[in-house]
């Protein structure tokens, strides 16, 4: 168990391996109440929404979900979002735990300035379970009943069950299989939880594999894969690096760049500068890539330095092969680059367009 955030998480239950191929082969249950909630709610709130985020609201019909960005001025990621459509005048929003106050700020003084619109904090009152994996539908129908197995990227009020419990669901999560996440009173949450742990297909799980499962998938990490330069500067970077971590990457979730937002410009601008997100992954065994790392173009004394890695570990799925997450330099699919995974040694890699597996 580690303080995370001012909450108390576990790393694993019984090993981040077990924990994340039980999510992949069969049903992981995962606790992240620690993520926040926000309710907007006004006319015009998706036309508001599209003026402030990489991705367009307009498209996405009440009883869908969709990923976006809130960028700043010069197009610098502040925070990504999940966000699902109750209504035409209604949208709920999932920030990250440690941006929750940081973007409702941010939002609020963005706010139309006749009060049309108007975002309610929900975090402190919400508890988020997440069941995911390919056996998660038969999971939940069975605790929950047919009525509240729904689609990816799906959403709706839970309907009518045997626990008695009310809330919201959608077809949403961070592991990149099928599966979805439930908002429910806090109240509720220990209910909802025992009765879903104790279906023999389910496995609790930690951030050790919620973390390995999300970079199998190239689903970037808030303060990890983008730091908004405002909070700080992580020293695991040369000074001015997270300056250039934009909305640009090489699998563009959530970027719509056929509407005007805050940002746009200065991310048009810096797509070309010849740095994108990237995957890596190594071509032969040595120590695991880790964030800070440096990624050159060569193992020579006279290669260069294209990059660094910002998310990295072994990829349980492929057998501990190490993978990585970075930003590099003119680089293209298929490249190959070496990680300076220590001192006295340089790993042969290849850039690859996410997801790993």
């Amino acid at each position: 168990m580690i303080d995370f955030h001012g909450y108390e998480l576990p790393i694993w239950y019984s090993s981040i391996q077990e924990e994340h191929l039980a999510t992949r082969n069969s049903a992981g249950l995962f606790d992240v109440s620690h993520m926040g909630l926000f309710r907007f709610v006004g006319e015009g709130v998706r036309s508001w929404l599209s003026s402030v985020s990489t991705q367009e609201y307009i498209k996405f019909q009440p009883g869908r979900c969709g990923y976006s960005h809130f960028l700043d001025h010069e197009g610098h990621i502040i925070d990504d979002m999940i966000f699902a459509i109750p209504s035409e005048k209604e949208v709920l929003g999932v920030p990250n735990s440690t941006m929750v106050s940081i973007v409702f700020d941010w939002l609020s003084t963005n706010l139309p300035s006749d009060g049309s619109v108007k975002i309610e904090d929900l975090s402190q009152e919400t508890s988020i379970i997440a069941l995911q994996g390919p056996k998660s539908g038969a999971v939940l129908e069975n605790i929950l009943g047919r009525g509240n197995r729904i689609k990816r990227f799906r959403c709706q009020e839970i309907a009518s069950n045997e626990l008695g419990l009310t809330g919201w669901i959608q077809g949403t999560g961070y592991t990149g299989e099928e599966g979805v996440e439930i908002f429910i009173s806090n109240e509720d949450s220990t209910h909802l939880w025992e009765a879903l742990i104790s279906h023999p297909d389910v496995s609790p799980v930690g951030l050790g594999a919620r973390d390995t499962l999300r970079l199998e998938k190239g689903y970037l990490l808030s303060g990890q894969d983008f730091l908004w330069p405002e909070i700080s500067e992580d020293t695991n970077f040369p000074p001015g690096f997270l300056g250039r971590t934009t909305a640009q990457t090489a699998v563009p979730f959530g970027l719509d760049l056929n509407h005007e937002f805050i940002g746009r410009e200065a991310l048009v601008i810096s797509m070309d500068s010849g740095s994108k997100l990237w995957g890596i992954e190594c071509l032969e065994r040595g120590p695991s890539p880790r964030p800070g790392h440096k990624v050159m173009d060569g193992q020579g004394e006279d290669s260069r330095i294209i990059g660094y890695v910002t998310s990295g570990g072994p990829s349980p799925s492929k057998k501990m092969t190490g993978i990585a997450l970075g930003y590099l330099e003119n680089c293209k699919a298929g490249d190959e680059v070496w990680i300076q995974s220590s001192n006295r040694r340089r790993i042969r890699s290849e850039v690859k367009t996410p997801p790993f597996v």
